[in-house]
């Protein structure tokens, strides 16, 4: 590691954290569209960012939804050319109250950065400005040309992106993605991503009568859609956590063992994050670990449900509709548009009588996964170890980021899932947090990636 980048990241060390409090105050919350005035101002934040780092040609661009903030710096003659992908968006807050301190008012404690957007996905990806910043700083030029992607729909879907990139397919040609947006797998110990789960969502409308009805004058011969809606869903899987749709696991390819030996060489401590969650044991698809379950293994889980009266006290009511959101995580070679063909069939085929049902659909994305012999990410594992003095783990997440699969498809190149957050880092949650350990790590990380990717890449 050169040290001219340890000591330029240590003098500029409080500046850079103030800087990442002033995006982290952005509430671009991107789902709500009260805050689309935020999320363009993120955008703008993180455009003149990329230009006091040194970037060129820097853009807000434009979208169906919310822009995409490109910069490019391509002056390595000859050099290969890696395409930074990040976003700028974040989660919506709720539960408001269970936050200790405002989400959108940064706050640093006990050595971690607490706010929305601290680990997902700001402050990875303000790392990767930085970095940048510090190599242009200390030696006047870069080992690599560089672009930078920086979305402000991610936590929506991305439902925009796949169209900007097909039609900016050569601005944003590139030899290798690099995306911040996974967890290592413990304090201490690094991982690379080498597959990401799909993602599909609905939205099930069960409608009864015209309006809400005394359960005394009209019980027992209504229908009431939440009881309709309560079946639907038991249908959908059985007591062994296997998902009962029909032809749902046809498309799922099998894990092979050397990687389920991969698997278990991680010595995941299970009771550790049982005891952790608060959980009195796992549930799960019989027959397979906790890690098979979370990473390699599809699931249909309800994620909101809602009808009838929500106040204080009861109110003898026979609701008019129920709702219910649920969301599915695909795995290779699972079709999310396929997926949710095969849910409605069986919502159609499971409807009780006296109701109407209805769907809507939501976020959808495919699964991804890459070989993890590519010389682009060996050169990040190596990146890694040469800073936390601990080998990278190669693991699949569980999560999803939709628009990775597209890049792959789309222009043809590798794609490096190198992140430094912590699975309980409370992203999507309240409290997210960001631990300054990997923020310091991260930073030195990644300067050591560009080059030791120079040299992999020229041999």
């Amino acid at each position: 590691m050169d040290n001219r980048f340890t000591q330029y990241f240590t003098e500029n060390r409080d500046r850079h954290l103030n800087e990442l409090k002033q995006l982290l105050q952005i509430p671009s919350i991107s789902a709500l569209s009260e805050n689309k005035k935020d999320v363009i101002r993120a955008a703008e934040w993180i455009a003149n960012s990329l230009k006091q780092a040194g970037m060129d040609n820097v853009k807000v661009m434009p979208t169906k939804g919310h822009p995409v903030v490109y910069g490019e710096w391509l002056k390595a003659e000859g050099k290969p050319t890696v395409l930074i992908y990040g976003h700028y968006d974040v989660q919506p807050v709720d539960p408001l109250e269970l936050w200790e301190t405002p989400p959108f008012e940064p706050d640093i404690r006990d050595h971690k950065i607490y706010a929305r957007g601290a680990t997902d996905d700001k402050g990875q990806t303000f790392m990767h400005i930085k970095a940048l910043e510090a190599i242009l700083h200390t030696t006047g030029t870069l080992p690599l040309n560089f672009k930078f992607c920086i979305e402000g729909e991610e936590e929506i879907g991305s439902p925009n992106l796949d169209l900007f990139v097909e039609e900016n397919k050569d601005l944003l040609t590139a030899d290798v993605l690099v995306i911040s947006d996974t967890p290592m797998l413990e304090k201490g110990k690094p991982a690379i991503c080498t597959g990401l789960r799909g993602l599909c969502g609905l939205q099930i409308d069960v409608k009864g009568a015209v309006g809400d009805l005394h359960s005394g004058l009209y019980g027992g011969a209504v229908q009431n859609p939440i009881h309709a809606l309560v079946r639907i869903l038991d249908s959908m899987r059985n007591q062994d956590g296997q998902i009962a749709v029909e032809g749902f696991y046809d498309r799922v390819v099998p894990v092979s063992e050397e990687e389920q030996e991969a698997f278990r060489s991680l010595g995941i401590n299970e009771e550790a994050i049982r005891q952790e969650l608060g959980v009195p044991e796992f549930f799960g698809e019989k027959g397979y670990s906790l890690l098979e379950r979370t990473w390699v293994r599809p699931t249909l889980e309800i994620n909101g449900i809602y009808g009838g009266f929500q106040g204080e006290g009861i109110k003898t009511v026979l609701p008019s509709e129920a709702h219910a959101k649920i969301t599915c995580r695909l795995v290779p070679d699972q079709d999310p548009d396929e997926i949710v063909a095969l849910i409605r069939k069986h919502i159609e085929k499971h409807t009780p009588p006296g109701v109407t049902v209805t769907t809507q659909l939501f976020d959808r994305g495919r699964p991804f996964a890459t070989p993890i012999d590519h010389p682009a990410i060996q050169a990040a594992g190596r990146a890694y170890e040469a800073v936390y003095k601990a080998p990278a783990a190669f693991t699949r997440m569980g999560g999803s980021i939709p628009i990775v699969e597209t890049f792959g498809r789309l222009l043809q190149l590798p794609v490096v899932l190198m992140g430094f957050g912590l699975p309980n880092e409370n992203f999507h949650a309240p409290n997210e947090h960001f631990h300054l350990e990997n923020f310091d790590k991260g930073l030195l990380t990644l300067c050591e990636y560009w080059f030791e990717l120079e040299r992999t890449l020229e041999n």
